[in-house]
């Protein structure tokens, strides 16, 4: 069995860590896999770029010119957006020709367009398309926030300058409904939260969606001794450490600004006035915004892309927190799983699959920093009363290689078999 893995890069990003994380998985299971990417940045010999470097940027940039002219020059959202209005034919490619299987997950910015997609549908080829957010059941967006226009038909777009009922969502819209539509594809959502939303949506309802969680390679996300890592990390040894994690730690949808309103009213009870420490990972656009807005001792850890680093980050936690107003997944809360750190998340979207309440961490009701306050108190009141050893062999039992890996496989032989 031959699979085509295609991502717009190897390197940096969810859906790119969860792309690369089951192509290992898949070899590790006897599949033969290749990846096709965009932007590569690895040395996997089994990842070529589907270009020379440069005709990505221009394809990459022509696409977010053309936004920025429909939106009427304004940089806002800019990148929240994507047309698929510029691409690459992979169908021309050995490593297309020579796939048994197409697996799809993040292709926007540049490397596939709408046309080549449909190319891609029509090859005859079995396609397989992984959801990491929720552009596939949306117009241009890659998360909805609380508009459920694309239940029908997306226009009005609350991410333009000018919304209107023939904006450039609804253009796009009626694009995507021709190639989409048609297709005989199965869509694999990584929660049931965004398998709801897929199935919801004009361009998916009556589509086949699974629904399969991203892996972690758990050799890799070790459980490690607490009071060690702390030491390991220059971590203050008699505080609670609450852990934050992003790609971008300010990227707005990943609610920082939250969390810091409810460390604030954390410390503010005198059981954790001076107690709490905050250790953050990722990169940070706009310090001069982040920083000033702390209110209690933290340490900046910067871009992490080491497992043994990472594993040590979340054994050294006593909380993992995520803030996020919608997660299609949550990878860094089952990450900590992984490391015998408690998640504690808002339990509207992705995030519920991962975390049983009370159980293996907290789900926060209200997306309110008093909400999420409360949630982070009942962690650290309550985390020696969920063995470490516990939250561990939920992460295995439900994210190991071997147990996504197999998932996949019976997908696959199912759609080589027809």
């Amino acid at each position: 069995m031959k699979v085509l893995i295609v991502n717009t890069t190897d390197r940096g990003g969810g859906a790119a860590i969860a792309a690369r994380r089951l192509g290992d998985a898949l070899s590790r299971a006897g599949v033969e896999v290749t990846m096709l990417v965009l932007d590569k940045y690895g040395d996997d010999s089994r990842t070529f770029a589907v270009a020379p470097h440069w005709k990505g940027r221009l394809a990459f940039l022509f696409e977010r010119l053309m936004i920025w002219i429909e939106n009427g020059f304004s940089r806002k959202n800019l990148f929240k957006v994507s047309t698929a209005a510029t691409g690459f034919d992979i169908t021309a490619t050995a490593a297309f020709r020579e796939a048994d299987i197409v697996h799809l997950h993040w292709v926007n910015q540049g490397l596939l367009s709408l046309r080549s997609i449909d190319r891609i549908f029509r090859s005859g080829k079995p396609v397989v398309w992984t959801m990491h957010d929720m552009w596939e059941c949306t117009s241009i967006c890659h998360h909805a926030y609380g508009c459920d226009r694309f239940k029908s038909a997306c226009h009005d777009c609350g991410f333009l300058r000018y919304p209107s009922r023939h904006d450039l969502s609804a253009r796009v819209f009626r694009r995507k409904m021709k190639v989409f539509r048609p297709s005989e594809v199965t869509w694999v959502a990584v929660s049931r939260w965004l398998a709801r939303q897929a199935r919801e949506s004009a361009l998916l309802a009556g589509k086949r969606v699974e629904v399969i969680p991203n892996t972690l390679s758990l050799s890799q996300f070790e459980l490690l001794d607490r009071a060690e890592s702390r030491k390991q990390l220059s971590l203050p040894l008699d505080k609670h450490i609450v852990l934050f994690g992003a790609v971008r730690v300010d990227d707005p949808i990943k609610g920082f600004p939250l969390l810091m309103e409810a460390l604030r009213l954390l410390l503010d009870r005198e059981e954790y006035r001076g107690r709490i420490h905050l250790v953050f990972f990722g990169r940070v656009k706009n310090p001069q915004e982040v920083y000033p807005r702390i209110p209690t001792s933290y340490t900046d850890v910067g871009w992490v892309d080491n497992p043994r680093q990472m594993s040590r980050l979340y054994s050294a936690a006593d909380v993992a927190v995520s803030a996020s107003y919608y997660e299609t997944f949550g990878q860094t809360l089952a990450e900590a799983q992984a490391c015998g750190c408690l998640p504690v998340s808002f339990g509207n979207s992705g995030q519920a699959d991962i975390i049983r309440h009370g159980e293996t961490g907290y789900l926060v009701p209200e997306h309110t920093a008093g909400s999420l306050a409360e949630g982070i108190a009942r962690a650290l009141e309550s985390g020696g009363n969920i063995s470490r050893e516990r939250l561990r062999a939920e992460a295995l039992s439900r994210y190991s290689e071997e147990a996504i890996a197999r998932q996949y496989q019976q997908v696959y032989s199912e759609l080589l078999s027809k």
